[in-house]
């Protein structure tokens, strides 16, 4: 499989008909997420029968000062619904780890006094393509980026 291919299966996109090969689209469109994987590559979608609408849960290790335990995040990009290790003041930071090799995710950007990490979306961990995720527990900010360019762009405040 080319490594374009491997980037695109990693997305599902819902709302709107595609007439050609790409991860962009116009308004109105839900972008799911349906691979991401580790710093080892392990596919961390569908690591539980967590569901979002019909889409496996991606599955994160969640570490902060009070505990740690599995967080099953909605892959559905914009859509805030968790599972799981979820009693967490806001603004609390987090390590984030793979939950199957237990290494910590990837720190890609800070911006302000958010820390960015990535889950790649392929297997090999490719530079630039990838979702990335805030450690500031409330801190509704995500990105998708696939060959350095910027797919969609999450925030609430």
């Amino acid at each position: 499989m080319s490594s374009e291919t491997e980037k695109r299966a990693g997305f599902k996109i819902t709302g709107a008909e595609i007439t050609h090969d790409t991860a962009l689209a116009a308004s109105g469109v839900e972008i799911v997420v349906t691979q991401a994987f580790g710093p080892a590559g392990d596919n961390l979608v569908g690591l539980s029968d967590v569901v979002f609408d019909g889409h496996p849960a991606v599955t994160l290790l969640v570490r902060t000062p009070d505990g740690e335990g599995l967080v099953h995040l909605s892959p559905i990009h914009g859509d805030d619904r968790k599972a799981g290790f979820t009693d967490i003041a806001p603004g609390t930071r987090c390590e984030l780890l793979c939950p199957v090799s237990k290494e910590p995710l990837p720190k890609v950007d800070q911006i302000g006094e958010a820390g960015y990490y990535a889950l790649y979306l392929t297997p090999r961990g490719e530079k630039g393509s990838y979702v990335l995720l805030s450690d500031v527990w409330g801190h509704y900010h995500s990105r998708i980026i696939d060959d350095f360019e910027l797919i969609s762009d999450w925030a609430r405040d």
